[in-house]
């Protein structure tokens, strides 16, 4: 079993101002094998990886990659090595093409040294056409939803041939169908003598594709197991050192007064004739599949988008919202489905960050009032339990699941009583999902409404009271979560009837 060992990581410590990372992990991958690396946000995979991949360079400790021990000092050496890398923030261009995106430093020449854009859209698209999407090469980054970019993603990895290949969250903005997809091609990989570093919160997928699992506990080495010789609560209890009593803890609250009705609204061919209501103390969910256009109605309400017609409703008086400071003043918060680019300002600490919608209220003649601001974000800090050495760090340093808290606590902070929450639990660890759903079931209890957009189903039937489905810029059915199921909601955004 030693002579199937291709990458060894021992004793490995990775320190930042304040910090201790990773503190005393092991790490070891076999060929053919999909190799799970589990933990909460925080808990030092994503560090673990970026060392592996150049990204970051390690404090001590020893790498020994197919027998040979060394060190990984850049991106571009951890490629020539064999290692590729689909990290859970995208790392693309949208000005150029899904095909420049994959080739992107492995440009493709004509005989006389030139780009040649057809061998490169060609090349791209073949590699698409066997992940069996549905993406064209040709079309700008810019123009396509994050699941689609998550797929350029992967495809930007597989493209590189390598034979260390590590997903960090690859299906966290994934359809089921794009999912079996993706573990078809995994498969596949594994029959190629690909090993794959495998990172997800989707606890269900772990058993479906790994074969073994790591766990990570505040940045130390917890142990190392078999997929088959541990359950799902054994996992958790190691990952959490604490037994989650339930997936999806929704609690009753009183349905109280309609706080927004959407009534007739268009956007060219976007969104169609939408008419809904959300009342206080609800959580209504939207479900749909990939450019269903779902998002697209929350960016519209939030005041991103223009919309042509149609009417919105806050509080029983019409509204016209023509910015994103016309909703916040209007009491609506919008956790976008992207953080790094649409949620948060990276260079920003995580104070400014959280109060960034309501710098008004700490303001006074254009000053700002950091006493004031300081306790506003010590209070969310520890609501939310973000983990942060202090105030003021950057939340470009914070783990993903930390960030996503940070957008939270901003929309909390601005005193939203309308919440939209377009994939609030994207990339987030089993235990920070249950604290979200915590604290939406206080939120109800407060009398907010919320608008919960998910790819998940589970996770729409589990919190939601209502669910509406989209399909084509539509809203094509309705349901009591109580009264439906899974496989109803699935035909129906798929259009299909269903079967007696």
């Amino acid at each position: 079993m030693e002579n199937n060992i291709i990458l060894k990581m021992e004793h490995i410590f990775k320190t930042f101002p304040g910090v201790v990372a990773l503190d005393d992990v092991h790490f070891e991958l076999r060929r053919e094998e999909v190799h799970v690396l589990l933990g909460e946000n925080g808990a030092g995979k994503s560090t673990l990886v970026k060392i592996l991949s150049g990204t970051y360079q390690k404090t001590s400790g020893q790498m020994t990659i197919f027998g040979q021990e060394i060190d990984i000092h850049n991106p571009k050496q951890a490629q020539e090595l064999g290692i590729g890398i689909i990290y859970q923030e995208f790392n693309l261009i949208p000005k150029l093409s899904v095909g420049e995106n994959i080739f992107l430093g492995r440009e493709q020449t004509n005989h006389f040294g030139v780009i040649d854009q057809k061998k490169i859209l060609t090349g791209a698209q073949k590699i698409l056409s066997d992940l069996g999407v549905d993406v064209n090469a040709r079309h700008l980054v810019k123009d396509l939803g994050v699941a689609q970019q998550q797929i350029v993603e992967v495809a930007k990895a597989l493209s590189l041939d390598a034979k260390i290949l590590i997903m960090d969250e690859p299906t966290s903005a994934l359809t089921d169908r794009e999912i079996t997809e993706l573990f078809t091609t995994i498969r596949s990989l594994k029959n190629k003598g690909v090993a794959i570093i495998y990172i997800s919160h989707r606890l269900e997928e772990l058993f479906e594709i790994g074969d073994r699992v790591t766990v990570l506990r505040d940045g130390k080495y917890l142990g190392t197991q078999n997929i088959c010789d541990i359950s799902k609560p054994e996992l958790i209890r190691m990952m959490v050192n604490r037994e989650l009593k339930a997936q999806f803890p929704k609690q009753k609250s009183t349905i109280g007064e309609e706080i927004l009705r959407v009534e007739h609204l268009n956007r060219s061919e976007v969104l169609k004739d939408i008419n809904f209501s959300v009342h206080r103390g609800e959580i209504l969910g939207i479900a749909g599949l990939l450019g269903s256009g779902r998002t697209e109605l929350a960016r519209a309400i939030f005041g991103i988008d223009k919309i042509n017609s149609g009417r919105i409703i806050i509080k029983g008086k019409r509204h016209k919202i023509r910015s994103p400071r016309n909703a916040i003043n209007l009491g609506i918060g919008f956790l976008t489905e992207d953080r790094k680019t649409q949620g948060l300002i990276m260079q920003l600490s995580l104070k400014n960050n959280i109060s960034l919608p309501s710098v008004e209220r700490f303001s006074s003649f254009g000053i700002i009032n950091n006493g004031a601001e300081d306790q506003a974000a010590k209070r969310y800090v520890k609501e939310l339990r973000i983990k942060t050495p202090d105030l003021n760090q950057k939340v470009m340093f914070l783990s993903g699941g930390n960030q996503q808290k940070v957008v939270l606590s901003k929309w909390l902070c601005s005193k939203a009583d309308i919440f939209i929450f377009d994939e609030p639990t994207r990339g987030i660890d089993v235990a920070s999902r249950v604290e979200i759903y915590q604290l939406m079931n206080r939120l109800t209890a407060e009398g907010v409404a919320i608008i919960m957009i998910s790819s998940e189903l589970s996770e729409i039937l589990g919190m939601c009271n209502r669910i509406l489905v989209m399909r084509q810029g539509e809203i094509i059915s309705e349901f009591l979560a109580e009264e439906t199921t899974q496989e109803k909601i699935l035909q129906s955004a798929l259009g299909v009837s269903a079967v007696a």
